[in-house]
């Protein structure tokens, strides 16, 4: 047992003074004579016992009761070692999409929410926070409005994130107790938490589960040209738990164009083809409705005239039907050959890219303007010819990640690694490839580069190196020298490597991501790019160019669907964003995955148990009763004792 007020137990020492009181108080008989004192005597003596036995009961009974009020003031109690302690509480409420979930009628967010609402004292001081906003040593009643409008979010914190915020929070104070609430589905995609199992946070996790594992989601598009009048437009869904088909609506803008129905009874994953018409304008949207998530259940996408990304080719001689005519001479690029001594200099700045194939020598005035242009956001791919003259070439690339042609080596080598993260070839290959059929060359040139490998040769000596517009071969690509034009490979790396002089914006974006696209424009020094959609406007990170503005997007937009890119209030195109799908799938941790935190089933039982580990059990109700109680029992001494 302990006591609030200590302190006030000295007040016992002043039972002495009833003692002594008692002890010392003395009574003077007066004597009365009688002719006969015998029978008197024995009734003074027996009076006197009675009284002597009355006044030591109402001496114990006074010492009690003031001894029972001056520990009632004390203030008794019994408590838990930690239920003394100051205690700081945050708490992390999952507002991440799947939260969508429902349960009895309603979102997982929303059950949550009330339930915090309910459960948590009014006057506490906690904080609060979810994956897009923070509340700090807050009551619940100053935040009230603002939880019920918390909004779903696609950013979703791992759990290692969530400790590490949770600690940033906490103060250093090393005697109060710490207490972490996570509230989440606790999805797989979380992850598992890396973090010390010693900690001096107690933790506690509320698991929320939907009554029904229910979900439909659009997880992609694709489009492919199947003649010249219609594309074929792919959509990808997956399911959980459904066997019924569900419809998928084709939109342009509010038109119906498209309709079909998605059925999942032999498979979880479905492709659903629609025609669309070619080369005109589609502003799309791909809507269903099921009983699972929402946000995954509408895909938007847009088709604009797309911009012809410009190349110019220089090299000695123009070869009629050559492979950059073949690889080049599809709608997508607008292909210009010149031969080196009849080179137009003024069309150089109008190009997005720009290839050296195969020339001897490069002017010292070319270099000095491939230079400008590389740095003004073209792009430049080189490839040396069999002669080339190294120091020709050495001052066009000591400006590129300080590299240097060396020597030339005659041997025959093949081209066995591929980078599969590098950029030319993200996204190309589906699986990492272990044989195929090597291209090969028989000469190449040694170089000294920080540029990062594209392709390489057995014993990892360069063949294609670049990055961000600057791409570089070690070795001609005549048919004498290398087979690489005839390999697979040369289209997706002559592809992807022009489409990074003039970035398109793709069929769409994913948000959460850094996209980066680039418009066919020249923008004036006072004038700026904007995105728009109804209300939401933003202006997004710009670059200009002499031929061009790049856009990247990264903390912006937050909202999914079609946007206009305008300048001057004049619309130069759309873009659509689309959330990530990670969420989709309805898979989540198991308990075990959670070392070191206590389980409760839902908020108000972690609440009950949080209140019984810090409740104080308070005696001095008790001691007030045996007071009163005591002063009864003096009545009833004073009045029946004799």
């Amino acid at each position: 047992m302990q006591l609030k007020h200590p302190e006030i137990l000295w007040a016992l020492l002043l039972l002495i003074i009833p003692i002594l009181i008692h002890l010392f108080q003395l009574r003077r008989f007066q004597k009365t004579p009688f002719t006969n004192v015998a029978m008197l005597q024995k009734v003074v003596m027996e009076s006197r016992k009675s009284n002597t036995l009355k006044k030591w009961l109402l001496l114990f009974t006074r010492l009690l009761l003031l001894a029972a009020l001056i520990i009632a003031f004390a203030q008794p109690f019994t408590a838990k070692n930690d239920a003394l302690q100051e205690k700081e509480t945050i708490i992390y409420l999952d507002n991440s999409f799947s939260m969508q979930a429902g349960n009895n009628g309603v979102s997982l967010l929303e059950k949550a929410t009330q339930d915090l609402l309910k459960h948590i004292d009014r006057e506490q001081t906690i904080t609060l926070f979810t994956n897009t906003n923070t509340f700090r040593d807050v009551t619940v009643k100053d935040v009230q409005n603002q939880l019920l409008a918390i909004p779903f979010t696609f950013k979703q914190m791992s759990l290692d994130d969530i400790f590490l915020k949770a600690n940033t929070l906490f103060s250093s104070d090393q005697n109060s107790r710490k207490n972490l609430i996570l509230i989440s589905d606790f999805q797989k995609n979380l992850g598992v938490t890396k973090r010390d199992s010693v900690s001096l946070v107690n933790n506690y996790i509320v698991p929320l589960k939907p009554d029904r594992l229910v979900n439909v989601a659009i997880d992609s598009v694709s489009i492919e040209d199947t003649n010249d009048e219609q594309l074929r437009l792919s959509v990808f869904l997956s399911s959980m738990g459904v066997s019924e088909p569900i419809p998928v609506s084709l939109f342009n803008g509010e038109t119906l164009i498209a309709k079909s129905a998605a059925d999942f009874e032999e498979n979880s994953r479905v492709t659903l083809d629609f025609s669309i018409p070619n080369n005109e304008p589609i502003n799309g949207l791909l809507n269903l409705v099921d009983g699972g998530l929402v946000y995954d259940n509408a895909f938007y996408l847009n088709l604009d005239n797309k911009e012809k990304t410009k190349v110019l080719s220089i090299s000695e001689t123009i070869v009629p039907n050559n492979y950059l005519s073949r690889l080049f001479g599809n709608a997508e690029f607008e292909l210009t050959q010149y031969p080196l001594n009849g080179l137009d200099y003024s069309l150089l700045d109008t190009q997005n890219v720009i290839v050296l194939d195969n020339l001897k020598s490069i002017p010292t005035g070319l270099s000095r303007i491939l230079s400008v242009f590389n740095e003004n956001g073209g792009s430049l791919i080189i490839i040396p010819a069999e002669t080339s003259n190294v120091d020709s070439y050495n001052q066009l690339l000591s400006s590129h990640f300080n590299t240097s042609l060396g020597e030339k080596l005659t041997v025959q080598k093949r081209i066995t690694n591929i980078s599969y993260d590098h950029p030319v070839y993200r996204n190309v290959f589906e699986r990492q490839i272990e044989n195929f059929q090597y291209p090969q060359t028989n000469q190449y040139y040694r170089i000294s580069t920080r540029a990062p490998k594209i392709l390489s040769f057995e014993g990892n000596d360069p063949f294609l190196v670049g990055l961000d517009g600057f791409y570089l071969f070690t070795s001609p690509l005549q048919s004498e020298i290398s087979n690489f034009k005839s390999s697979s490979l040369i289209v997706p790396t002559f592809y992807n490597m022009a489409k990074s002089g003039l970035q398109a914006p793709e069929l769409f974006l994913t948000l959460g991501k850094t996209n980066t696209i680039d418009i066919g424009i020249e923008l004036g020094s006072e004038n700026i790019v904007q995105v728009k959609k109804l209300e939401n406007q933003f202006i997004p990170l710009q670059q200009s160019f002499p031929n061009k503005v790049r856009l990247t997007f990264n903390e912006n937009p937050t909202e999914d669907g079609i946007y206009e890119i305008l300048t001057d209030e004049n619309l130069i195109k759309h873009i659509s964003f689309n959330y990530p799908r990670n969420e989709s799938p309805l898979e989540y941790l198991e308990p075990e995955d959670l070392m070191g935190a206590t389980t409760k089933e839902s908020v108000g039982s972690l609440f009950q148990l949080l209140e019984k580990e810090s409740s104080i059990t308070s005696y001095w109700k008790w001691f007030v009763i045996l007071a009163l109680l005591l002063a009864l029992v003096e009545v009833i001494i004073q009045k029946f004792v004799t």
